[in-house]
Order: C-alpha cells, then structure tokens, then sequence
C-alpha cells in the first residue's frame, strides 16, 4: 500500500483549517482583554472600578450655570441652590467671589481606563493598527470557521444554522437599540 503524499492533501480546507488553529491560539489574550473591557463599558453608568476623585480648581470669577459646566467640562451641569456667592451643584460647589470649584468624580482606575481606550481607539492612534489588525484576525475566524468541518455534514449544517441565528440576532439587535 503506498503512502498518499502529504503535499498533495493541502488543498485550501487545510490551510484554513491550519490557519484557523495559529490565529486562534495568538489571539486569545486579545480576546480576553476585549470582552472583559467591553463587559466594564457596558457599566460605564455605574461605580464598577471607580474610584472617588477630588477636584479642587480656580475659575474665572462669577461664571453662570452654563460657564460654570463648559469650564468644569461637565454637561447638563445643574445648579440646585446658590447660597452667599456660592453655587451648590451635584458633588461639588463653585465659590463666585473668589473663582474656586470643589467637586468630586467618579472616574476608573488607571488601568481599567487603559484596557477600555483600546475599544475607542481612533485613526490618528497609532494604537488603531493593532485594532484594526485584530478585527480582521477576528473577522477571519469567522469566516475559516466554515472550513472546520465538510459541507453536508450535520456539525456544517449545525453550523450554517448558528450563523444564521447569530445575523438575525445582530439584526434585531440594531432595532432594540
């Protein structure tokens, strides 16, 4: 009996196949680092990895509400009272007469704050080359992942079927939002 040879059965399902498996193992970390980033953007609304921040600055003097939350950079900024010259707004205050806003923010840890840049990198960043690179890494996995398996068996067809249901979703998902 003779040994097929091995160059021969290279065809475009075992590259893909070959491909599939070193991207997928390289990109594990990245995977990992943008889903738990992303799950923290999802509660960005919340204090999960917050810390409190004091904020002690000096303005230009008798500011109204509105110079007040452009200077502080804080929008829809809200005055609930005003006392003696001072300007009372949701955690802090704002001393007309001598220019001195007191404040607190809530604002994520150094390190969260680095891991969720990476989801808002933009094209000036020279970060976004590594993110352009993984999205398409990612978007090649998606599609070699039609090659892991031959047409007309039950784990393809099973497959064919998830992607469907996974476009719908993201479909339906676009008229929830």
């Amino acid at each position: 009996m003779t040994q097929a040879n091995p160059k021969a059965s290279k065809n475009i399902r075992w590259y893909m196949r070959y491909l599939h498996n070193k991207i997928g193992f390289f990109i594990v970390g990245l995977v990992i680092i943008y889903s738990l980033s992303g799950i923290v953007q999802t509660y960005r609304d919340t204090d999960l990895l917050k810390q409190v921040i004091n904020h002690e600055q000096t303005l230009t003097q008798n500011l109204n509400e509105t110079q007040l939350g452009v200077s502080l950079k804080m929008k829809n900024l809200k005055v609930l009272k005003t006392e003696n010259n001072i300007l009372y707004f949701k955690d802090g205050t704002y001393d007309a007469e001598t220019g001195v806003a007191k404040y607190t923010t809530k604002e994520w840890y150094s390190w969260v704050h680095k891991v969720t840049e990476l989801h808002k990198a933009n094209s000036k960043s020279i970060v976004h080359y590594f993110t352009v690179t993984f999205s398409i890494l990612l978007f090649f996995m998606s599609i070699s992942a039609f090659w892991m398996f031959k047409p007309g068996t039950k784990l393809f067809s099973g497959g064919v079927w998830m992607t469907i249901a996974g476009i719908v979703a993201s479909v339906l998902l676009l008229f929830v939002n």
